[in-house]
């Protein structure tokens, strides 16, 4: 789904709105705290969205539109199927390293941003299974369950956010998706 419209100075202020709840979540602040930190009035971050609510699910939005442009960028560059498994998680995880885990906390407690990154994390399971359809097709992969792997990836990456590998392993987040990529891709190798 394209971006909204918005005006140079929206973008600003929604990339500031972006940058401060990945630092700081957004569970505790109200609209009163955020317009002090943002440096501006009600009525400017009222033109992003509706609510306090509307306006974290549209920054989530935003955070992973971005993401995800940034991360097909470094896929296309890549031409190897392993190399572009690799490049695929290893650029999640640059993505999710900003994301505080007060942000990834909040995010998985509050319904509307969940959805966003449930929705993104099954994009990225349909993402996982074509790049392995693909290198299945060019015989770089042995023959493998493709959607099987996509769903193995997404069940990862859920766990991820929800900071359940970290706490089980102590790996961040960041070298957690290090580690899911080696694994898919020595697991596919033929």
């Amino acid at each position: 789904m394209p971006s909204p419209r918005r005006t140079a100075r929206q973008r600003d202020l929604l990339e500031r709105l972006v940058a401060l709840l990945a630092a700081e979540g957004f569970a505790s602040f109200t609209l009163d705290e955020l317009t002090e930190r943002l440096r501006c009035s009600k009525t400017t971050l009222y033109q992003l969205a509706g609510s306090k609510q509307e306006l974290v699910r549209e920054a989530v939005k935003h955070y992973f539109r971005e993401a995800t442009q940034a991360i097909e960028q470094q896929v296309a560059d890549a031409s190897a199927p392993s190399e572009r498994v690799v490049v695929y998680l290893n650029a999640v995880a640059e993505q999710l390293k900003p994301l505080s885990r007060r942000f990834l906390d909040d995010m998985a407690a509050f319904e509307p941003a969940r959805e966003v990154y449930e929705a993104n994390t099954r994009i990225a399971a349909g993402r996982i299974r074509q790049l392995v359809t693909e290198g299945v097709a060019a015989g770089a992969f042995r023959d493998v369950h493709a959607a099987f792997v996509g769903e193995v990836v997404a069940a990862t990456m859920q766990e991820i956010q929800r900071g359940e590998i970290a706490t089980r392993t102590g790996l961040t987040d960041s070298e957690a998706y290090a580690e899911l990529a080696s694994l898919i891709v020595h697991a596919l190798s033929p």
